[in-house]
């Protein structure tokens, strides 16, 4: 996928964000040959599935400076990476319980030299701090994920859409998430971007 669509869809980056995210695609095939954190397949589409995929958050919503984001089951920085090339003064925190991938996190994150991004090796069920929003791309079913980290979100609201979960999932959701549908927005992502990919992906935010 070309580099074309930063300046088709967020054409207001500065230099450094569109170096960075130039530099993602050598990052992630070096540290993928090591440690396989994205399917062999998968990383010939990684700015079309992974990189523009997390990126469809920043569609939505535009962290406020200051804002404490948690990303959990982040896999090799997904959706917290992007992002926090995106939001340089929002905080991101990337937990994940598979030790090597956060390695690979902590390791990217220093190379594009993200003062604002860290990864943990950390279980979910044992983080406990507050944050304003928890990001991720479908670790399992939402209401499984929702009694893991609902505790996790602090009350307080500094930012344009309120509090809550931020979820990238894609296919019918009517019965995973029809209990919940009083405090859930559900936005197609194709609303936002034109790739086939993302015909029944969905951000779905819980508040």
């Amino acid at each position: 996928m070309s580099l074309s669509f930063l300046n088709d869809y967020f054409p207001n980056l500065n230099p450094k964000q569109i170096h960075q995210f130039e530099m993602l695609d050598g990052l992630f095939r070096d540290w993928n040959s090591q440690i396989n954190v994205i399917s062999r397949k998968d990383i010939e589409f990684l700015y079309e599935r992974h990189v523009l995929h997390s990126m469809a958050i920043a569609k939505y919503i535009q962290f406020k400076p200051g804002t404490k984001v948690l990303d959990v089951g982040t896999g090799g920085g997904f959706p917290g990476i992007p992002l926090a090339i995106l939001f340089p003064q929002t905080k991101f925190t990337l937990i994940d319980s598979i030790g090597k991938k956060i390695k690979v996190v902590n390791e990217i994150s220093n190379s594009l030299e993200l003062k604002n991004c860290i990864g943990i090796h950390e279980n979910a069920k044992h983080y406990h701090h507050k944050v304003d929003f928890v990001v991720s791309r479908a670790v399992t079913n939402f209401r499984d994920f929702l009694d893991l980290v609902n505790d996790n979100i602090s009350p307080k609201n500094k930012n344009s859409k309120p509090n809550g979960i931020i979820y990238l999932k894609g296919g019918d959701l009517t019965e995973e998430l029809f209990d919940f549908k009083a405090r859930i927005t559900e936005i197609p992502i194709s609303k936002y971007f034109g790739q086939e990919f993302f015909n029944e992906k969905k951000i779905i935010h819980y508040y």
